[in-house]
């Protein structure tokens, strides 16, 4: 038996492929960036406090 041989993707349905794949590479690095923030300031919080300072978090109020 011979197999049939799938269809030919056209223009349009790679443009959309490559659209998602685009979209899917800007979401992943958008959330690395995101985590890498996330590490540092915790990092840095995490130094202060092992240095037994005072005020590592500060608190920020608005102004009246």
């Amino acid at each position: 038996m011979v197999e049939p041989r799938p269809p030919e993707e056209t223009d349009e349905e790679r443009r959309r492929g490559n659209v998602a794949l685009l979209v899917l590479f800007v979401v992943v690095v958008g959330i690395g960036v995101w985590l890498i923030n996330a590490l540092v300031d915790a990092r840095r919080v995490d130094e202060c406090i092992a240095q037994r300072r005072s005020n590592c978090n500060p608190v920020e109020l608005p102004p009246r």
